[in-house]
């Protein structure tokens, strides 16, 4: 099957289409959201449960848009919610806990990319436009294939963070802050160079993840 636009899909201003944008602007606000809230029910899930947790469950997409994960997604098709706050001495086991917490998000992602498929497979029988969904499978299977990025505040720094020694938690306070600012910093030097080192190894997997839901 055919795909609409290019899967990772990037935003590109010589190459302007509205439908496209709005497509885009959608799938990114119901990814944001599915991750957040995912990450919200597994902190709860595994014993930081809060009572009347209004930061975490309120399904308004605005609200956990990420101010750097914004820019990332509009400069490379990937990106990551507003961090849900979590308290690690309320987990059993802190370390793993707050990985698996993290790593719920990009689950979701996944989840919702395959519900987006088995719709686009039912509108292709009723021979229906299903390219906003198929924009939903493609926006939500990028971000978390690219979780997979050893850099928080993705999954794959969260893992990184957990194998930091307990006496380095300095080390790891700033592994965490600087985070964003490096990921967007890569993702700005590849508009401008036009090549991204993990680009050639994530792609094909997230097309062939892509490729899969869609049948």
């Amino acid at each position: 099957m055919m795909v609409a636009w290019p899967v990772p899909f990037i935003l590109n201003p010589d190459n302007f289409a509205v439908d496209a944008v709005v497509s885009f602007c959608v799938a990114v606000l119901l990814t944001v959201t599915i991750n957040a809230e995912a990450q919200a029910f597994m902190a709860t899930f595994l014993g930081d449960a809060r009572t009347g947790a209004k930061d975490r469950f309120h399904f308004i997409a605005f609200m956990h848009l990420d101010l750097w994960g914004t820019v990332s997604y509009l400069a490379g098709g990937f990106g990551w919610p507003r961090a849900i706050s979590v308290d690690e001495s309320k987990f059993k086991h802190p370390r793993l806990y707050t990985f698996l917490t993290r790593l719920a998000g990009p689950v979701a992602n996944l989840l919702l990319a395959s519900i987006a498929g088995s719709l686009v497979a039912l509108m292709k029988i009723v021979e229906f436009d299903s390219r906003v969904f198929m924009m939903v499978m493609g926006v939500n299977i990028t971000t978390a294939i690219y979780s997979l990025i050893p850099i928080p505040p993705l999954a794959g720094g969260a893992f990184i963070s957990a194998l930091i020694p307990g006496n380095m938690d300095g080390i790891k306070r700033w592994f965490n802050l600087i985070g964003p600012y490096v990921i967007v910093a890569v993702v700005m030097l590849e508009r401008i160079k036009g090549e991204l080192p993990f680009r050639g190894y994530l792609d094909p997997l997230v097309m062939a993840v892509f490729n899969y839901l869609q049948g």
